[in-house]
């Protein structure tokens, strides 16, 4: 068995930019009884905190759980409250550079949208992330703009032009995430396996972005084992799985 579950999180564990439902809720906090798990997503801590953490029915085995919001340039573990260990921001002069190319590749393809639901372009400290209809855009909008990243993956060869200094992937419904090289799924896995002394080989990735370009394919490529799924109910299956895996 696997010594530690990573997860996901838009896509994976619960619909982009959304909380986890009350089965979700229930079948997380049973893992944590019978193994260690990990959270890593583009997403900055407050969407971990209501997404995930406030719909959990309680707290005991919190410890178990680590979250790694932006991709994994950061890191929180739980010792009585939640502590953050790291985080790699970017420095004013390069979120400026980033900021400047994401609304010049938005300009050159027409992808400036006539209604916003929140800004576009979000700084989360150590990552950047455009979302094409702002933060808050409902979920029936989102999955209309890009629903098989044609439109992402342009974004991110012109990217690769302008900044070819930093990393592009692609993630969510809308999203383009922007980060630090080398500083992608990937780095979390490792720092997982360096904080926690948990080898790669012990743990099992679930995501649904599991393909080239994909922001959860970085992680395949450390070799941990991966389970792609196509959305949060088929990663319940999984999760119920495993835990009759761990259980007998």
């Amino acid at each position: 068995m696997k010594k530690l579950v990573v997860f996901d999180l838009d896509g994976t564990l619960a619909q982009s930019k959304s909380a986890i439902d009350e089965e979700m809720s229930g079948l997380l906090y049973s893992l944590l009884t019978v193994a260690r798990v990990a959270i890593i997503s583009g997403g900055a801590w407050p969407q971990f905190e209501q997404q995930v953490l406030a719909k959990l029915p309680g707290e005991k085995g919190l410890e178990r759980l680590s979250i790694l919001p932006t991709c994994g340039t950061q890191f929180y573990e739980y010792t009585g409250k939640w502590h953050k260990l790291y985080a790699e921001d970017f420095t004013t002069a390069e979120k400026k550079k980033i900021t400047d190319a994401l609304n010049e590749v938005v300009n050159t393809l027409g992808y400036k949208a006539a209604k916003l639901w929140g800004p576009a372009i979000e700084d989360r400290g150590s990552q950047i992330t455009f979302s094409a209809l702002g933060q808050e855009a409902p979920l029936e909008e989102k999955k209309k703009w890009d629903p098989d990243f044609a439109k992402r993956q342009k974004m991110k060869a012109l990217l690769a032009g302008i900044i070819p200094e930093f990393s592009v992937s692609l993630g969510g419904t809308t999203s383009v995430d922007i980060t630090k090289p080398g500083i992608d799924k990937a780095y979390g896995i490792r720092k997982l396996r360096d904080i926690l002394g948990i080898p790669i080989e012990e743990m099992l990735f679930a995501g649904d972005a599991i393909f080239p370009g994909g922001n959860d394919y970085p992680a395949k490529e450390t070799g941990v084992a991966c389970i792609k799924v196509r959305d949060p109910d088929e990663t319940k299956r999984v999760i119920e799985t495993i835990i009759a895996c761990y259980t007998g």
